[in-house]
């Protein structure tokens, strides 16, 4: 209030700018920007009472202020640290990010999400998460906690319940529903899943309070959910890019003010190469999106959907003084990124170092297997003498969608062994958490490996560490490895490791420099690629294979699971 009426200078005044109003769209000319105490205390024409000798002083020279990017839909809780993460995010004008926290909670419970939410505090930039809903086809992880919910909806970095798959929701409500109304007790959102929904299932997950879906993947659906009172986020990350596709809605006719552009989760690789949230906002400019829409759908909408528009999404008085000088409202390059009313990157180089956290002792060792394997443990034996058996076998239509498969399979010494000549090999999920060492080995068809054997400790959706592999003893090999490295992802092959990203931290996360990530998940795929698949990203395919929402067939250390269904299917079909 001091510094707006002139009574105290600002901490920091941009001078001869041009400020993107995000309230009305207007481009307003010859404007200063003041900012105390991190926040913004005045926006107009210059007044020279607001500066003093200790005021930073940023000359725009013409260039255009915009509100610093918001990513309301994120996964950091995986692949790389956060510090090693925010290295990369926060040149390019990201202020703030929304991050799901299942990944911790599947693997550590509440301990692990509450150290990885203190690796995020007191950053650069905000970091907020979401609550986990912990929908899962494994019966051990579904559904969280109610303490634990409770304990966590009263953090203020939480703004309300991450992502629920429609399907686990409408399938088993009474383990879900509990949860969702202490969510809307508490004011905060219960963000959604809608992939696949018709339009009864849809109102069905809606009416349980579902507040958003970043699932569309075509104007016709973006435009549907944004008719249910949706805010529709826009994918445009590594596991999915959907904004060309989607970006036809401009010519619908319809308000984009419900419309929000989020990752979804971004790749060591993108993050490097292409950028974050400013490269996304581009595509969508690029592709024909108005600039103050695409502007909006990163800022403004992000921070109206979750309640704090008050804070942040807009370069007016009283909001945090989180913003970057771009060029011209066509070119998304941040010349000057500002973030609590400090400048934290020039030109695309950091000049404010994220802070490094150490992880508990309890978060690196999550990979919690009471013994050694050897390949009898994934020995699929036959409960009668009969020469051949059916099986239900999961096969891989696409590198992440999988469907029933019915193989007949000789038995032989009273075992049903892999056939990677015919391309198909075995499977299984050990659960690392509930029940260490509880494992199911089934057989899937596609996957391409005919030698070797692949695993991560990262399985989706559950509390698991999954593997693939054509022989059970480069199998038993390479949980063997996880299993002394603490988590990560490993190639073998006749028993050798060939590569390997060492994720001791919860199992999921790397400690190493964003380069070194890079560099061995290249190896990885080189490694995947001469034991036969070709999917793009072998270790994804890998990873979500235990997935509660990518169709059809699944697995966990309980069984193959019927997504169409939500029921746990047996091995035998005869």
């Amino acid at each position: 209030m001091d510094t707006a009426l002139g009574r105290q200078a600002a901490d920091l005044a941009v001078v001869n700018a041009r400020v993107l109003n995000v309230f009305t769209g207007e481009l307003l000319e010859n404007q200063c920007v003041c900012a105390t105490a991190g926040k913004i205390a005045y926006v107009g024409q210059i007044r020279p009472e607001m500066t003093g000798a200790d005021t930073h002083v940023i000359d725009a020279d013409g260039m255009v202020v915009i509100p610093g990017f918001i990513d309301g839909h994120a996964h950091i809780a995986g692949g790389y640290c956060p510090e090693e993460f925010l290295n990369y995010a926060m040149r390019g004008g990201t202020t703030a990010v929304v991050t799901e926290v299942f990944e911790s909670y599947f693997f550590a419970g509440l301990e692990g999400v509450l150290d990885f939410l203190a690796a995020c505090a007191d950053q650069p930039i905000k970091i907020f998460a979401t609550a986990p809903a912990m929908v899962s086809i494994s019966s051990l992880s579904a559904g969280i906690d109610p303490q634990d919910l409770e304990h966590l909806l009263a953090r203020p970095e939480i703004l309300g319940m991450g992502e629920s798959y429609w399907q686990g929701v409408l399938q088993h409500p009474e383990k879900y529903i509990s949860a969702f109304e202490a969510v809307r007790r508490s004011g905060k959102t219960l963000e959604g899943h809608t992939a696949g929904a018709g339009e009864q299932k849809l109102a069905a997950y809606l009416a349980a309070g579902i507040s958003s879906c970043h699932e569309p993947i075509t104007a016709e659906e973006a435009l549907s959910r944004l008719r249910q009172g949706l805010c529709v986020m826009i994918r445009e990350g590594s596991v999915r890019r959907d904004l060309e596709a989607v970006s036809e809605i401009r010519n619908r006719g319809a308000d984009l003010r419900r419309a929000a552009l989020v990752s979804d989760g971004i790749t060591p690789e993108t993050l490097v190469e292409n950028g974050y949230m400013e490269a996304i906002v581009q595509k969508a400019i690029d592709l024909g999106f108005a600039p103050v829409d695409a502007i909006r759908m990163a800022t403004l909408n992000v921070a109206e959907h979750f309640g704090m528009d008050q804070q942040m999404g807009a370069v007016a008085p009283g909001r945090d003084a989180d913003f970057l000088l771009v060029p011209d409202l066509e070119t998304i390059r941040a010349e000057c990124v500002v973030s609590r009313g400090r400048v934290i990157a020039r030109q695309g180089k950091l000049l404010v170092s994220p802070r490094s956290h150490t992880f508990s002792e309890a978060s690196g060792n999550t990979v919690s297997l009471p013994r050694v394997f050897t390949a009898d443990d994934f020995a699929v034996r036959a409960p009668d003498k009969r020469p051949t058996r059916r099986i239900r076998a999961m096969e891989m239509v696409t590198d992440l969608v999988t469907r029933e498969k019915i193989l007949d399979m000789p038995v032989k010494g009273g075992e049903i062994a892999a056939d990677p000549e015919q391309n198909i090999i075995k499977a299984a999920a050990i659960n690392r958490r509930q029940v260490p060492g509880k494992c199911f080995t089934g057989f899937i068809s596609g996957f391409g490996l005919y030698a070797g054997a692949l695993a991560s400790s990262g399985a989706w959706d559950t509390s698991d560490l999954i593997v693939v592999g054509a022989y059970e003893a480069d199998m038993a090999a390479a949980v063997n490895r996880i299993r002394e490295t603490g988590g990560g992802t490993v190639a073998v092959k006749d028993g050798r490791v060939i590569a390997e990203l060492p994720q001791p931290v919860l199992g999921v996360m790397s400690e190493l420099s964003m380069d070194r990530i890079i560099e061995a998940n290249r190896a990885l795929k080189a490694a995947a690629e001469t034991l036969g698949t070709a999917f793009p990203d072998p270790v994804l395919s890998l990873m979500t294979l235990t997935g509660a929402a990518i169709p059809f067939l699944r697995i966990c250390e309980q069984g193959l699971v019927d997504l169409k269904t939500g029921n746990t299917v047996d091995l035998y079909a005869d």
